[in-house]
């Protein structure tokens, strides 16, 4: 099976081309809804992969849920334990921060926030899939017609056949959506045979998975490669590592393609057949 043959995002739209399809993908836009609107501009149909809610910026300390409710200096400290990977202390730090205060209920406030801001911002039409901070129970609310969240499940955009799977797996971050490997590999076996695979994590691929800035190797999915291996659909698209070390590579014959930290970046990647 092929999907197609990728064009860079910034070419012009392909206008007036009869039976031409054109999709724009983007993956961690964590809170840039500035972009997010502009994302399917020259597109027939938006992806995105997920992680719209921005807790902490690790580039910009000053943005996210987390130095709103508490500042930016605690932002700092918060950051520079985690990415010396002291956990634990990390973890006996926020819990100080958040003593007397209802951290569900400011959570949920704040991405509720942020989420009436991103789904507004999707073009029509666009195909989403959670990433590991997204709160999936919330989505209903905000996702309009226009757009159609699917994990587990396949699409056909243009003849093509898409499979997506969301989430991400468990780690000591314990971010809000992380499932089992055994959870998350039932999703993969529910897609099957796809053209182009859309997930919001890697495969289990060092390359793939390490994060050049954070200086940390991310979890990828092992069940994930081998579905690559094993069905070999044309690309295998997902995000979640924003510095990786390789932002491409082919896995057998399937194209594999980190398709950028889009709160950064604000551009798409484009696929087009």
């Amino acid at each position: 099976m092929r999907a197609g043959e990728e064009r860079p995002a910034a070419a012009p739209a392909a206008a007036g081309r009869s039976g031409r399809t054109r999709v724009h993908v983007v993956s961690d836009v964590h809170g840039n809804a500035e972009a997010l609107a502009r994302a399917g501009d020259g597109a027939d149909a938006l992806i995105c992969l997920g992680d719209l809610v921005l807790f902490l910026d690790y580039a910009d300390h000053s943005r996210g849920i987390f130095p709103d409710l508490f500042g930016v200096e605690n932002a700092d400290r918060i950051v520079a334990l985690r990415t010396a990977r002291r956990y634990e202390e990390a973890r006996d730090f926020g819990r100080e921060l958040w003593a007397g205060l209802d951290r569900n209920a400011a959570i949920l406030g704040a991405v509720r926030k942020q989420y009436a801001e991103m789904f507004a911002a999707m073009p029509n039409p666009t195909y989403a899939t959670y990433g590991n901070v997204d709160v999936p129970t919330l989505w209903p609310e905000y996702a309009g017609p226009g757009t159609t969240v699917l994990d587990g499940q396949r699409v056909e955009i243009g003849g093509r056949v898409f499979g997506f799977v969301g989430g991400g797996l468990k780690t000591p971050m314990n971010t809000p959506f992380e499932i089992s490997d055994e959870e998350y590999a039932a999703k993969l076996e529910a897609v099957g045979e796809v053209d182009v695979l859309c997930t919001h994590i890697p495969p289990e691929v060092p390359e793939l998975v390490y994060d050049t800035v954070a200086r940390r190797f991310e979890r990828g999915s092992r069940a994930l490669l081998d579905a690559i291996r094993r069905t070999r659909p044309r690309y295998a698209l997902f995000g979640h590592v924003h510095q990786p070390l390789a932002r491409r590579m082919r896995i057998g014959t399937t194209e594999c393609v980190n398709v950028g930290h889009f709160a950064s970046t604000g551009r798409p990647w484009a696929l087009e057949w």
